[in-house]
């Protein structure tokens, strides 16, 4: 979401350099974006004289606000879940512009902030849209991102092929051996500009069984493809998914069984697909991209020198 965002912008003539905060090889662009791996604490120190916004999330927001309010720097700051610690912080360690990235996390937590947008995470239709595939497929191995109903579903489904992606973060949860659950496959972890291919493209069903959704961009993506999804009742996931999710409760084996059994009948999948690639056309992510430029060029005129930015 956060390099989506920050692409958009150097699309629009600004410069985005990026603070990582994990130690990743050397540093590199990506869509004119600027990387540079962790080095030590100084780091975003060498960018500070010339930035003009400061955007940050997850671990990372805290320092940065810190940083800026030393510095003089406005900071942008991203909310992406409506968990207790991400109240405190806010409260702590107020930004001057937050962007909430669902309808729900922006009910839970917009009375507490001051100047605040929505932009739900940019998802263009031509980085995912290919001709689906065969595999019930999961994203995250996880147990929050609902492995085990993952692969009950393959013992209950032998003659279907199941794919599992490796997950970026979370503990995941893999075969014993080759022999333990025969019809799954499990990719390790796929890069962004892979997905299409390597994922997707192999897709019938995509099973979103999590626990906890603010938005669930994976299912998004899916739909670009027309590709049906099953998702747990979270609120972030009917807001994203809308009509064209299909619901189980994840506790409710039965239900996903019957849900995914529904889908495999060609008819079934087809009108499912169809509500599918509709729901994605009205995900157009160009207005809140839009919107997210406008704000973020009302913040840099603080600092008059334009619109270079770092993230966190």
């Amino acid at each position: 979401m956060t390099h989506q965002m920050l692409r958009y912008l150097v699309g629009h003539g600004h410069e985005a350099d990026v603070v990582l905060t994990s130690t990743s090889g050397a540093p590199y662009a990506l869509d004119g974006v600027r990387v540079w791996p962790h080095t030590g604490k100084a780091d975003p120190f060498r960018f500070l004289n010339d930035a003009d916004v400061i955007v940050s999330h997850a671990d990372a927001a805290k320092r940065a606000t810190i940083l800026g309010d030393i510095h003089g720097v406005p900071v942008a700051r991203l909310v992406h879940n409506a968990l207790a610690p991400t109240a405190s912080m806010m409260a702590k360690y107020p930004a001057a512009l937050t962007v909430f990235n669902s309808q729900y996390v922006a009910r839970q937590f917009a009375g507490q902030v001051g100047r605040w947008i929505i932009v739900r995470p940019p998802v263009h239709a031509a980085d995912y849209a290919t001709t689906p595939g065969r595999c019930v497929t999961l994203v995250n191995l996880s147990a929050d991102k609902g492995a085990e109903v993952f692969y009950a579903l393959a013992e209950r489904f032998p003659h279907r092929q199941f794919l599992g992606v490796r997950g970026g973060y979370g503990v995941q949860i893999l075969p014993r051996g080759p022999d333990d659950v025969p019809n799954v496959e499990v990719l390790p972890h796929v890069r962004p500009d892979r997905m299409r291919d390597e994922v997707y493209a192999r897709t019938r069903v995509l099973l979103m069984p999590s626990a906890h959704e603010s938005w669930g961009r994976v299912g998004v993506e899916a739909m670009c493809s027309g590709i049906p999804v099953i998702a747990h009742p979270t609120p972030g996931l009917r807001e994203s998914l809308g009509d064209a999710g299909i619901f189980a409760d994840r506790g409710d084996l039965d239900a996903w069984e019957e849900a995914l059994r529904r889908l495999l009948d060609g008819r079934r999948w087809r009108a499912a697909s169809r509500r599918a690639k509709a729901r994605a056309a009205e995900l157009d992510p160009s207005a809140d991209l839009e919107v997210w430029r406008e704000e973020i060029e009302l913040l840099a005129r603080r600092r008059v020198r334009g619109c270079s930015g770092i993230a966190g």
